[in-house]
């Protein structure tokens, strides 16, 4: 007990316990924690059951016919296997609930600190507490009566900021969504590129197997074709790995973009917080307006066109070619309308 009145009466410790206290999920303080097994991470039990339904849209309640579900873990992706209870089947966290009793007992009695609240530019000994609608900013009480807000419309600081802050933290919510779906996006394009190279390899061999059968006089022709196969093979991954490589950048952006708004969730002043909120809000907006990348349609990754029938007379042989491939073509044809779509 006297090591933990210690931690709780140094500033910085208290800090960093909060932040080990805050919710991945909604950014706020642990409500009814659970532990997430095995990872054991913690989460609120209403976002752990938003996440679990949105990851499971079929499991209804603990009723259901649907004898359990899967979610990942925000923090690490590992996937977390539920009973036929679903989130209710997880074990609460009694550790962290008491440590959140006891931070906010701590909290309530500690004394606001001179210097702890932003203060008017104009008006020093004025504490910043009203929130100007006309001008978009915070100021305090004397610019209102008195100052260049006079003629303004304002309203309650608090207001403003629980509005603002909710805001941001949809924001937020709306990136992370984006972002796990940009993550299937590359997943899936790894498997593409993977199985372009997959049937690469199969149209190569059943090529050579062909070809070895007709002996010399097939040799020479044999490598043009191989060639082309694998200019074809460099061309689909190539596309494939620079989609990968846009969706990574995007995925980074976004991700940097994340821990901006996440950084400024932790801001408790009121004032400090709206001092930058608006424009990260902006920020955050317009980025998810941003110009959709482009995907491949289903079927991009097959070599199929790439087979040809060596039931021919020898002197055709010169004169063999693959199959014609204008399907290739409607493939990157078709990309712009997907994208567009």
């Amino acid at each position: 007990m006297d090591f933990q009145a210690g931690i709780l009466r140094d500033g910085s410790p208290m800090e960093s316990l909060e932040k080990q206290l805050i919710c991945p999920i909604c950014l706020e303080m642990f409500s009814k924690p659970v532990v997430i097994l095995p990872c054991q991470h913690n989460l609120c039990r209403k976002c752990a059951n938003d996440v679990f339904q949105a990851a499971n849209p079929y499991w209804q309640s603990r009723s259901s016919v649907i004898s359990g579900g899967r979610f990942r873990c925000p923090s690490c992706r590992h996937e977390v296997l539920l009973d036929r209870h679903g989130v209710y089947g997880l074990q609460r966290n009694l550790l962290v609930e008491n440590i959140i009793d006891i931070y906010k007992q701590e909290c309530s009695s500690r004394p606001l600190k001179k210097g702890e609240h932003p203060m008017c530019k104009e008006h020093e000994d004025e504490r910043i507490n009203i929130y100007c609608i006309t001008c978009e900013v915070p100021t305090c009480s004397m610019c209102k009566v008195f100052g260049a807000h006079k003629d303004c419309e304002v309203a309650p600081l608090d207001t403003i900021f629980q509005g603002q802050k909710t805001e941001l933290n949809n924001c937020i919510s709306m990136l992370v969504a984006g972002n796990d779906r940009i993550q299937t996006i590359i997943s899936q394009l790894e498997d593409s590129c993977r199985n372009t190279e997959e049937n690469s390899e199969a149209a190569k061999r059943e090529l050579c197997a062909r070809f070895d059968a007709l002996a010399a006089l097939l040799e020479e022709k044999k490598s043009e074709l191989l060639q082309r196969i694998t200019h074809e093979q460099g061309d689909k991954t190539g596309f494939v790995q620079g989609l990968i490589g846009q969706y990574k950048e995007q995925l980074e952006k976004s991700s940097r973009l994340v821990e901006t708004a996440i950084q400024a969730m932790e801001e408790t002043g009121g004032a400090s917080f709206l001092m930058n909120a608006k424009q990260l809000i902006k920020t955050i907006v317009e980025a998810s307006k941003g110009g959709r990348l482009e995907k491949i349609e289903h079927g991009f990754e097959s070599m199929d066109a790439f087979s040809v029938s060596l039931d021919h007379l020898a002197e055709a042989v010169r004169a063999l070619d693959f199959d014609p491939g204008e399907e290739d073509e409607e493939y990157f044809d078709g990309e712009e309308e997907e994208v567009e779509e």
